[in-house]
């Protein structure tokens, strides 16, 4: 499916019959192969990957994929490993209803700081340090909860372990430099869906790991607090695995190509900059904020919903609660997916509708779930609402790489922050009091949920247009080159600090969709001006 050229310098080094099959590739003539380039996959002008080979761990662009959906599949492990656990721990520490709101908002609250800096460590310092050194500095939050002895402890604990939700930033960074734009929304979507089902994994883990301590001769109040070395240890070892075997770039790691010249060393002020007064980036903010932010909202609260409204017993409420986190194995890489279809015949455009369809159908399905009377309405409901609220995360980080090149890591940033702001105010305000009961809670977060979806129908991009309206038809302007090349000043420009915009911009004008097809620059041939 990838480059057919297999011969000497085709890109192709490495690649031979033997190797797996299944793979999503760039097959659009306007994205051009750099054929002089020995990496393990095909690559375009920037060197990042057009093939997304899913069972290969090519380097470095797949092992980077493998290393970044791990380490941050175990944040989320440790993050809600308290959740499933709950009945017990609020036994043991006397935790009211409004405590363990608080704690539900506290974990997703810690991450809303540490996400914005991710965001300039990743675009100064690249993701491997950031990824790395948060995961291992974490690791010892997670081995505290053993020790916490009431609710103070309890709440502050679970806010200084959310601090390691940040890696979604280092993530979903990480995959935007290391794959081509045209499967950008698959591979990002994989990674952070395999990563958020760590959600699911704790719902299924913490309990068998407190089972299995209980049967070992332990209380039930000691056999929790063991439960947490288990995570606490997987941080260790993923931080390692990821500061040795990562790679910032497909060239290099970041220090090493900025004493060479090769990447252009940024100023923070600046990318901050043009962060910050781009209007798309808030409006990200906010559609994040009511997808990835329920999510995190629901893991929080379901598997107590489930045990408390129909009685289930803990481990069958865990197992059901798990289904919901454990969905975004492909739900939220079927979103990505489905954005990328889309972009194929419709452009940028085809995204923002793909986006706006459906994570308003998520919001539909989560009023139905709060409003189901039955176990097996409720289970239906449950599953429908976390297709759509995932895929919507996946169909969302399918477009925040386009928005700004220079600034793509603040951007990033922001808005999976955004993403916990919204999870941390939806759980104060529905999940945290008396005024609401769950079932209440769940209905009012699907209406806020379409409401909030609506500002989608406002981001504009001058080169591919919106919903409703056309790109721009100046010759200037309405330019790919211009857009991303505008982020630079002349005197930026003159020592060439742009030229990663440019051969961005060349390599995202498949965005254009259909209008673009029929003017394609053949794979073999670069343009001019990159």
């Amino acid at each position: 499916m990838g480059d057919p050229s297999g011969e000497p310098g085709s890109s192709m080094h490495g690649v031979t019959g033997r190797e797996q099959s299944f793979a999503f590739s760039v097959a659009s003539p306007i994205v051009p192969t750099d054929t002089t380039a020995k990496f393990d996959l095909p690559v375009d002008t920037e060197h990042k990957a057009k093939v997304f080979k899913l069972f290969s761990f090519a380097n470095p662009h797949m092992r980077t994929f493998h290393l970044s959906w791990i380490s941050f599949s175990t944040c989320f492990v440790s993050t809600f490993a308290a959740a499933p656990l709950v009945p017990i721990i609020r036994e043991n520490l006397n935790l009211t209803k409004q405590d363990i709101g608080n704690a539900g908002v506290a974990s997703v609250s810690g991450s809303i700081f540490s996400r914005l800096v991710m965001g300039a460590v990743c675009d100064l310092l690249g993701p491997r340090y950031g990824c790395a050194f948060l995961v291992m500095l974490s690791a010892p939050t997670v081995f505290s909860m053993s020790f916490v002895d009431g609710a103070g402890g309890f709440i502050t604990v679970r806010f200084m372990i959310g601090f390691c939700l940040a890696t979604f930033v280092s993530c979903q960074y990480w995959m935007s430099t290391m794959f081509n734009s045209q499967i950008i929304g698959l591979v990002n979507g994989t990674a952070a869906g395999w990563g958020n089902m760590g959600g699911g994994i704790t719902q299924l883990l913490m309990p068998v790991v407190y089972e299995i301590i209980r049967r070992c001769g332990a209380t039930a109040f000691t056999a929790w607090r063991l439960a947490f070395f288990v995570p606490g240890w997987l941080h260790i070892i993923m931080g390692i695995l990821v500061l040795t075997l990562g790679q910032d770039l497909p060239d290099g790691n970041r220090s090493a190509l900025e004493k060479k010249g090769e990447v252009a060393k940024d100023k923070f002020g600046k990318i901050m900059w043009y962060a910050v007064t781009n209007y798309r980036t808030w409006i990200f903010v906010l559609l994040y904020g009511y997808s990835m932010g329920v999510e995190l909202s629901t893991d929080n609260v379901i598997a107590e919903y489930f045990f408390d409204r129909f009685h289930l017993k803990l481990h069958t409420a865990g197992i059901i609660a798990a289904s919901f986190g454990m969905a975004n194995f492909f739900a939220r890489p079927a979103g990505g997916y489905a954005s990328d279809i889309a972009a194929t015949y419709f452009g940028m455009r085809g995204r923002l509708w793909a986006l706006w369809i459906i994570q308003t159908a998520g919001g539909l399905f989560c009023v139905w779930l709060g409003r189901a009377n039955t176990l097996v309405t409720a289970v239906v409901a449950m599953i429908l609402f976390s297709l759509g609220a995932q895929a919507a995360c996946g169909a969302t980080f399918a477009i925040v790489p386009f928005v700004s090149r220079r600034a793509l890591g603040i951007i990033s940033g922001l808005t999976g922050a955004g993403g916990n702001f919204g999870s941390g105010l939806t759980q104060l305000i529905f999940f945290s009091t008396s005024k609401f009961t769950t079932e209440e809670g769940l209905t009012w977060m699907g209406v806020m949920i379409v409401a909030c979806t609506l500002p989608v129908t406002l981001i504009h991009f001058p080169q591919w247009g919106s919903m409703f309206l056309p790109p721009s038809k100046d010759p200037v302007k309405g330019t790919e080159e211009h857009y991303y090349a505008s982020e630079w000043n002349e005197q930026e420009k003159q020592k060439n600090m742009h030229q990663g915009s440019l051969r961005f911009a060349e390599n995202s004008k498949s965005e254009g969709g259909r209008r673009v097809r029929s003017a394609a620059t053949p794979p073999e041939n670069t343009p001019n001006n990159v």
